[in-house]
Formats: C-alpha cells, sequence, structure tokens
C-alpha cells in the first residue's frame, strides 16, 4: 500500500495519522514507507500528536468488551468492499468520540498499557495517553509508562515533563523520578529530574510528594512547589510561577533573579556540549531575561553585556563561563 495514494491534499492531520498508523499495523514498513513516515512525522508537530493520540486510542481498545468492540470495527454492507485498513481508521475515531465522552470511565477491569516515550535534543512532544491525560515533554526526556488495574504508574528517567491529568479516583497517577515519587487522582503538574534532585512544580490541583521515607510527604496545590534531593529528602512546600518555569512548553527560557548556576544548568538541556561556571562567585551572579530555548547562542552572547562575565572554549569543545 503507498500511503501517499490515500492521503490527499485535502485531509487532516488526524485523517493521514491513523492511515499511517493502520498501515504500521498490516506489515513492516520498507526503507522507503519508512523515511516517507519520518518525514511525515518532522513535518509539523500536529502530525505526531495524531499519531501519539491514536496509539494511546488503540491501547484503549483492551478495554471494551469484546462485543462492543467488534459492533465499533463493523461497518455497513455496502461499504463491506472497502480496504480492511480503513475499518480500522473508521474504528480509531469512533474510539476517540467514545473516549472523549468518558463512555469508558465506568468500566472495572483496566487493562495494562505500556509504553515508553522520548525527545531529543531541542525537542518537545505532546503524548496522549489511553485515559486521556497528557504528557508534554521537554528536551533530551525518557518516560515509562505502565497502566494496571488500580494504578497508572509512570517513570521520568531522564528530563522534564509536564502532566495534565485526568481525574480517576480508583487508579492514582504516581510519577517515579529519582528518589521520590509524585502521586494524583487528576490534576496538573511539572516534575523535573536532574543528576541531583528532583523538582515538582503545581500549575493546579493537588499532589502528594513522597520521598524514600514513607512518612515524609509534601502536599502541594496550585503555585507551590518542591525539591526531592538525592537522598530522598523532601523540601518544605515553597511559591513558585508556573508559567516561569514551564515557559519551555511554548519554547522560552524565563529567568527570573535565577543565579547563573541555574541559568548554566537550564541552557545545558538544549546544548550538544554542557555550559560550566569557573568558580562559585560566578556561579551566585543573578540573572532576569528571556531567551527563546531554540537560539541559546543568543543566551552566551548576551551575557557578557549584562553580567561581568566572559566565555572561553575548553579543549572538548564545551564553554565556560568565567570571571570578566
Amino acid at each position: 500500500m503507498d500511503t501517499r495514494e490515500c492521503v490527499g491534499g485535502s485531509e487532516t492531520a488526524r485523517d493521514e495519522a491513523a492511515l499511517w498508523f493502520v498501515r504500521l499495523q498490516d506489515s513492516p514498513l520498507s526503507v522507503e514507507e519508512r523515511s516517507r513516515f519520518d518525514a511525515w512525522r518532522a513535518e509539523h508537530p500536529e502530525h505526531q500528536y495524531e499519531f501519539d493520540v491514536l496509539q494511546g486510542l488503540w491501547s484503549a481498545t483492551d478495554l471494551v468488551p469484546q462485543a462492543r468492540l467488534q459492533a465499533l470495527c463493523d461497518t455497513p454492507v455496502a461499504r463491506a468492499k472497502r480496504r480492511p485498513v480503513l475499518r480500522f481508521a473508521v474504528a480509531a475515531s469512533v474510539l476517540a468520540v467514545a473516549l472523549g465522552l468518558g463512555l469508558f470511565s465506568g468500566l472495572d477491569h483496566p487493562a495494562t498499557y505500556t509504553a515508553e516515550f522520548s525527545t531529543k535534543l531541542g525537542e518537545r512532544r505532546q503524548v496522549a495517553l489511553p485515559d486521556g491525560s497528557l504528557m508534554d515533554l521537554n528536551s533530551r526526556s525518557v518516560v515509562a509508562v505502565h497502566y494496571e488495574k488500580g494504578r497508572r504508574g509512570i517513570e521520568l528517567k531522564q528530563g522534564e515533563a509536564m502532566f495534565s491529568v485526568e481525574h480517576d479516583t480508583s487508579r492514582p497517577f504516581v510519577v517515579e523520578a529519582g528518589a521520590g515519587q509524585v502521586t494524583v487522582t487528576g490534576t496538573r503538574f511539572d516534575v523535573r529530574r536532574d543528576d541531583d534532585q528532583t523538582r515538582v512544580v503545581v500549575e493546579a490541583g493537588t499532589v502528594n510528594v513522597q520521598g524514600r521515607s514513607p512518612d515524609a510527604i509534601v502536599t502541594l496545590t496550585a503555585g507551590r512547589g518542591t525539591q526531592i534531593d538525592g537522598h530522598g529528602q523532601v523540601a518544605a512546600a515553597y511559591a513558585v510561577n508556573p508559567e516561569e518555569l514551564t515557559a519551555w512548553r511554548t519554547g522560552k527560557l524565563v529567568f527570573n533573579n535565577a543565579t547563573l548556576g541555574e541559568v548554566v544548568r537550564e541552557v545545558s538541556r538544549y546544548r550538544e556540549q554542557p555550559l560550566r561556571v569557573s568558580t562559585p562567585a560566578v556561579s551566585n551572579l543573578r540573572l532576569t531575561s528571556v531567551f527563546k530555548s531554540a537560539d541559546t547562542d543568543a543566551l552566551l552572547k548576551a551575557l557578557p553585556h549584562i553580567l561581568p562575565v566572559a566565555l572561553r572554549t575548553l579543549p572538548d569543545g564545551s564553554q565556560e563561563i568565567i570571571s570578566r
């Protein structure tokens, strides 16, 4: 099947995603088809998003009783001669409507769902999960998903993710990151995992943050955040500005009286080579500004005009900020 023959210029990204999805279920792609598929996904963020939605919905078919799923997949007799793959696309569309209407929320036996998602340097990606929850992944992030009866489990292996969680008191949504975990039933929050700590910021709702000790739980509400150190110690809740800390979703880096050490940590996420500071004194300098995450070179060029610093390139190709 040549997918290009089925995708017309007037069809939407959702239609194209459905055609690619069912093509992948049919048989392995050839080298040429894989190249076209990869090019289609990279052409526009909406393409990858719509494809991810279908992946999540297809996994959700396990939630539907067999007889009901068969009814969804059956097409009228008049359409019986249409290509079988289009029946899958129709079924996926019906499931999308059913999921949007919350028709699966009352089922007693949720199925297991396992998947892993990642982003490359400078890439941002939104993933739709089978229950309708959304994950926005920042640059260089890896997330493993494991849904089972009574628990929606997420492991943030590296990087940062924003979670918009569908409310379900019977199945807590648990994010494990480093030495801590975050538990919610429905809310919107951001988790960032670094080598030495994990940061949690809540935009809406309430979350419980737990370290290594089951008794050490900090409850966060909207506009509050906390950190979990490498030993699993959870800091007391403190006020945050969620819009600033999650500005990466719109391709921005917002620094409000941030230390240069904090700036360097953030900027390094968007560069091939890490950025360093030479001394604690330089690291403690403060910066307030806004930059584009896709153009960190502009930030480095601006720094010497804002602060008493200079840049030098090290033998391994990385750059270091030094006192001037």
